[in-house]
């Protein structure tokens, strides 16, 4: 159901299961958190897409009717950590995406970090329209993008945004035509991969986090970040290539 795929530096994961829109079930999120859990040796970035068509429809309901209010409240609580795997393992992720980002689809590709749309891509949160709530950190992730206003909106009226309205909204960084998105994400990918790994760790961690903090916790987390950062290996290489005019070969 998860495809793995390692070329040099960079793993690309591609969801598997065509005949559902390659909707998430357990065991499709198991081996999902498998891998963000323990990642193969030597990898720096990660691409994370679909098949078929579709990047990810969301939960699969025919799992999810078969729970009782504790068993939601669990696997909730499960998707949460999941994602949060996804977001701060210290790999920085490119979601390559078209056709279906639905539901728990896009709540997965708002916990990744760079994300580009192809112009099938179609975005819903169509909970309300299923008579069930988001439950896999939409409410988070989804509304500090959109902002709760408009994912209130669009939970309530079952909207579908484009690619292009994505693009203009936040949910992508960058929209391209059909077939496009992967090879720009393994483009990306190349590029981030050749960042210092501790750099692209503090981009991956403290960002978001200090966006949480009041505005004095916020620089003086920067201020801690910049001195590790500033004073590692890959900082003293970065600075004599730059006198030196030469591309910097990091860890």
């Amino acid at each position: 159901m998860l495809k793995i795929e390692i070329s040099d530096t960079i793993a690309v994961l591609t969801l598997n299961r065509p005949d559902k829109r390659n909707a998430m079930c357990d065991a499709l999120l198991d081996q999902i958190d498998a891998f963000f859990s323990n990642p193969p040796e030597g990898v720096r970035v990660v691409v994370l897409t679909g098949t078929a068509g579709h990047y990810c429809s969301g939960l699969d309901l025919s799992e999810h009717v078969a729970r009782n209010a504790e068993g939601t409240m669990r696997h909730s609580r499960n998707w949460h950590a999941v994602m949060d795997k996804i977001q701060f393992c210290g790999l920085p992720v490119v979601s390559a995406m078209f056709g279906a980002v639905i539901g728990g689809g896009l709540e997965m590709a708002a916990s990744t970090h760079v994300r580009i749309a192809e112009s099938s891509t179609i975005f819903q949160l169509p909970e309300g329209m299923r008579g069930i709530f988001v439950g896999g950190g939409a409410t988070v992730r989804v509304g500090r993008i959109l902002g709760a206003d408009r994912m209130t909106e669009m939970m309530l009226t079952g909207r579908k945004y484009s690619a292009e309205e994505g693009l203009a909204l936040g949910l992508a960084h960058y929209s391209v035509g059909a077939g496009e998105a992967l090879p720009l994400a393994m483009t990306l990918a190349g590029k981030i991969a050749k960042n210092a790994a501790l750099s692209n760790y503090m981009m991956i961690n403290a960002i978001s986090r200090i966006n949480d903090m009041s505005k004095s916790d916020g620089l003086f987390a920067e201020s801690l970040c910049a001195a590790v950062s500033q004073t590692s290996l890959d900082a003293e290489e970065g600075l004599k290539a730059f006198l030196e005019k030469r591309v910097p070969v990091f860890r």
